[in-house]
């Protein structure tokens, strides 16, 4: 084999252990976040509050980068064409996927941004209508205070929960800010930061993409004039 493509191919599989590292990185973080906010109890069942599907998001796309990587690591120090393409495939996949996400949010951020202020005002509306819980564990995992304020309450003819307030509920000043509006800019920031390392994403898979067509057509090439 060529020079040339010997390079290529190591290229690919330092570019590939590279970027499963990177992978297992994001996975990990991903779940320390996910650690970190903790789960919310409602009814007796346990389960994540709506701000973890940043961080569920996070731990699906760097366990498929980690798959997709180590693909093309095999393909790469084995020579095969057959591999490298199905690395190849699945990285184009996987690019146009976040390319059309990050479209997405670039160009329906207020309309995001109302959808995820309507998951507040629904559970609101099922804890006022006596479901109970619901609400209570979202002030708790969020640090806020009814859907817009803690006035909400009062409105509803209802005393402050000790979710609603840092310390005592008895001093005004202790109220949190409302929930719907802390989702928001929580979800937001996320989806900002998710945006531009997205971007860079992309930026580092087109790299791969072409080095392992490149590689994959070399090798093709190789075998076939080994052939005659």
């Amino acid at each position: 084999m060529d020079c040339g493509t010997s390079l290529v191919k190591y290229i690919l599989f330092i570019f590939n252990t590279i970027v499963s590292v990177i992978g297992i990185l994001g996975v990990v973080y991903g779940v320390l976040i996910l650690k970190s906010i903790g789960t919310i109890e409602v009814n007796g069942q346990v389960g994540f509050p709506p701000q973890a599907l940043m961080p569920i998001v996070l731990i699906s796309i760097g366990s498929v980068v980690v798959f997709i990587s180590f693909l093309g690591c095999c393909g790469a120090i084995r020579e095969s064409v057959c591999m490298t393409m199905s690395y190849a495939v699945f990285l184009l996949i996987l690019l146009i996927l976040q390319l059309t996400l990050i479209t997405l949010l670039f160009t329906n951020k207020d309309e995001f941004e109302k959808k995820m202020g309507d998951i507040i005002d629904k559970a609101w509306q099922a804890d006022s209508h006596g479901e109970g819980g619901v609400f209570d564990a979202i002030q708790q995992s969020l640090h806020c205070c009814g859907s817009n304020s803690a006035a909400d309450y009062f409105v509803n003819g209802k005393t402050l929960p000790s979710s609603c307030c840092d310390g005592s509920c008895l001093i005004p000043t202790n109220y949190y800010p409302g929930c719907r509006g802390k989702f928001v800019e929580t979800m937001s920031a996320s989806t900002d930061n998710a945006k531009y390392t997205g971007i860079g994403l992309i930026a580092v898979e087109l790299v791969g993409f072409i080095f392992a067509c490149c590689l994959a057509n070399n090798v093709r090439n190789y075998k076939r004039r080994n052939a005659y």
